[in-house]
This record gives C-alpha cells, structure tokens and sequence, in this order.
C-alpha cells in the first residue's frame, strides 16, 4: 500500500460517532451564564432607548401634522367668518330685498323704532319697587 493511498483511507474512513456522548462542561456553562447577565441589561437598555427614539420620533411627526391640520382648520375658520360678514352685510341685504323681494323702504311715518331695554336695569328697578 502506498503512503497517497493510506492517507486517502485515514481520511476518508467513516467514522461512526453516534455513540459519543459529550459531557457538559459546567465551567464554561456558569461563565456564559454570567456573561449573558452581565450583557442583558446593556442590551434592555439599548432596546429602551431605541424604543424611547422611535416614540419620540413618533410623537414628533403627530405634532407636525397636528399642527398642519391646526392651520388648515384656523384658515377654514377664517374663510367662513369672513364670509359670514359678507352675508350679514347691510348693503347686500338691502339689495335682495329691494331686487330679488320687490320690498320698498317704509315711509318715515310707517317706521316704529323699539327701544331695546337692558334686563339688569329692568331688573334692578323690579326689586326697588318691592322694597
């Protein structure tokens, strides 16, 4: 047998080793216990802090778009007012009713001004005249 073919057989020869049983090394067990408690909370807190980021990141973009909707909402506001007072205009409600209602301005003898009276005043004055 030559030495190439020899080396070939040695290593190349099945081995059978499903009867090895390996022992537990209780040494190297305790000390990847211990590193894996020494290494767990830094990793807690890296996961803390990157939740507390990704919140805040959160919370930042909802007050934007908060704010954005805030703007939109004051600017409809604005938009509405002022065309509320476009609508309770005298002018323009002078003109529909002469225009569109065929109403006439009442003669100065047919206008009856009411006075409007204060309700505290009315009030005040009920109770001096019990007392």
């Amino acid at each position: 047998m030559k030495q190439e073919d020899f080396l070939k057989d040695l290593y190349t020869q099945e081995i059978r080793n499903t009867r090895i049983h390996r022992e537990v090394d209780a040494e190297r067990q305790r000390e990847f216990q211990r590193l894996f408690l020494v290494v767990l909370p830094f990793v807690i807190l890296l996961l803390v802090t990157g939740w507390q980021h990704f919140q805040l990141l959160q919370h930042g973009y909802e007050v934007e778009r908060l704010r954005q909707e805030q703007a939109r909402e004051l600017e409809t506001n604005r938009h509405l007012r002022l065309e509320i007072e476009t609508l309770r205009a005298p002018g323009r409600i002078e003109r529909i009713a002469t225009e569109q209602l065929d109403l006439v301005a009442p003669a100065p003898d047919q206008a009856i001004v009411i006075e409007r009276r204060d309700d505290s005043g009315a009030r005040e004055s009920a109770d001096a005249q019990t007392n």
